[in-house]
């Protein structure tokens, strides 16, 4: 058990240091934007004078590190500012677009995480059939198209046939069985694009637990395939699996930009394109820094689910 407990602590503590190294990384990557974003505010209107009132008024003509330090003060409390276009708290625009945003992450994962796991299963115990290769084929297809062209082609098969809508327009009022319905296009694309990846690495995992002396033994037994599959490759080939898993989490939270974009949905996302649009500097650091955070902290809970679940990666050296 310390041995466990101190583990967590370590990987918890690479994991804060990294979204300090993201922030400072986000924090000058918007500095060497080129221009000046007083004067983009003001546009026409800008002046010498004017120009210097709102570069005090964001606080622009202090020093970098005390805006980042600032900033990142603020982060930690709960405060990621105020919109530059809309003139609000961030953290008043932020929090349903999160909700959206992690509703489709969930909805997507609900169906493309059981699917992965049992077509894997299904092409590691037909491995090398007409099944399988077909199976993979189509997978390779589906890691081939990018998002915006499989999003494209399910508005064009059933959008335009009138079965779905091509637009996800949610919000905190609507009911939970309309958006299912609403939002099953943006996570049939989402689902179409991670499930192969998953898949191939849970077939991959399968066959090399299957390659063991172990896996021989029981074989020359007479256990079924399905029972040498399901009870003896399966729970230790959980580590890799749980980390394909984990990443594809990550990319649905962090990769869903382009699918907000397609069927216009409020999530994080068009949030966030909405900020590079009108040049809303605060907007993209918190969204940003938002999805930094997400991708970390599954990485983070996949290397401890991985870590415990395989007890040689636990002794000490």
């Amino acid at each position: 058990m310390p041995n466990i407990i101190s583990m967590i602590i370590k990987r918890l503590g690479l994991g804060v240091l990294t979204l300090l190294l993201l922030s400072l990384l986000i924090f000058l990557s918007v500095e060497a934007l080129p221009g000046d974003l007083a004067e983009t505010i003001l546009g026409q209107q800008a002046t010498p004078e004017t120009v210097a009132a709102i570069r005090k008024e964001l606080g622009l003509d202090q020093p970098p590190l005390t805006r980042y330090l600032n900033w990142l003060g603020g982060v930690v409390q709960g405060d990621f500012g105020n919109s530059l276009a809309l003139k609000k708290p961030i953290s008043g625009l932020i929090a349903p677009r999160i909700q959206n945003t992690l509703f489709l992450t969930l909805y997507t994962a609900a169906i493309a995480v059981p699917l992965s796991i049992i077509l894997g299963l299904a092409v590691s115990l037909f491995r090398n059939s007409y099944f399988d290769r077909i199976t993979n084929t189509t997978a390779l297809a589906a890691i081939s198209m990018p998002e915006f062209f499989v999003g494209y082609v399910m508005i064009y098969f059933f959008a335009l046939s009138g079965y779905f809508p091509s637009m996800a327009n949610i919000n905190a009022n609507t009911p939970l069985l309309d958006k299912l319905y609403l939002c099953f296009l943006p996570a049939l694309t989402l689902t179409l694009v991670v499930t192969a990846h998953m898949m191939r690495m849970t077939r991959a995992a399968i066959i090399n637990v299957l390659a063991l002396p172990y896996i021989e033994m029981a074989r020359l037994k007479g256990a079924k395939p399905s029972r040498i599959i399901v009870r003896h490759a399966l729970p230790n080939a959980i580590a890799p699996i749980v980390n394909v898993v984990a990443l594809n989490l990550a990319y649905l939270i962090t990769g869903v930009v382009i699918v907000e974009i397609v069927f216009v949905f409020p999530g994080l996302g068009q949030l966030m394109v909405d900020g590079v649009k009108f040049r809303d500097v605060p907007v993209v650091q918190a969204t940003a820094l938002i999805f930094a955070s997400a991708y970390v902290g599954l990485n983070l809970l996949a290397d401890i689910i991985s870590t415990l679940s395989n007890p040689r990666l636990m002794r000490q050296r």
